[in-house]
């Protein structure tokens, strides 16, 4: 049993080395670009190292060599998909110029678009976060119930915690508003005071960006 047990292991163990000498024989590029292809989200720079099997700064500098690839800048034609850094993760997207072409292939419409109600709503939260329902509405001057579980459903927003005096629950944005934003944090938001009529308007002077 023991010398069964131990061939066994050994067996795994070479069919293991031949597919880690198969896979490093394969261009770092490639191997990123084939797990790139096949994602739905962004994926972070570690995770995409450990998928490929290769040191992280050798994939942020491969990643760097396609963004200038895809873009032109390299020695081939600039491409019509491209690759951002977005939500803290690296994913493929198709340029914005040529959204309408897809479109117009798969026979689709455009997604539901928000309603501005809704993206009112959501631009305090953003800016004010984190801000309980009552805040929102009073910053507002409507109710928001049914627009603050239409964002929630959308995963535009999510509860992050409740208050422990009132039991309010404070409410921020997701990385899904990122993605769709196409930004990598909050950070990049533009200021929110030349948007405003007196610049100060519904918001405390420490949240204005």
């Amino acid at each position: 049993m023991t010398d069964e047990m131990t061939d066994t292991s050994a067996e795994e163990t070479q069919d293991e080395g031949i597919s880690d000498e198969i896979s490093s024989e394969i261009p770092l590029a490639e191997r990123i670009e084939a797990i790139l292809l096949i994602i739905d989200e962004p994926l972070g720079l570690v995770a995409l190292a450990a998928a490929v099997g290769s040191p992280v700064p050798a994939v942020r500098q491969t990643l760097e060599m396609l963004v200038d690839d895809y873009d032109g800048r390299g020695k081939g034609p600039r491409r019509g998909f491209e690759l951002r850094e977005v939500g803290g993760g690296w994913r493929l997207y198709v340029r914005e110029e040529l959204d309408d072409v897809v479109a117009a292939f798969i026979g689709g419409q455009a997604p539901a678009r928000l309603s501005q109600a809704a993206l009112e709503t959501l631009a305090v939260i953003a800016y004010k976060q984190p801000v309980t329902r009552s805040q929102v509405a009073s910053i507002r001057a409507v109710n928001v119930d049914s627009v603050v579980r239409t964002l929630l459903a959308r995963g535009l927003i999510t509860e992050l915690f409740a208050d422990s005096e009132t039991g309010a629950i404070n409410y921020g944005t997701t990385d899904a508003l990122l993605q769709h934003l196409g930004i990598n944090s909050l950070d990049e938001l533009p200021p929110i005071s030349p948007l405003l009529d007196d610049g100060a308007d519904g918001f405390d002077e420490g949240t204005i960006r």
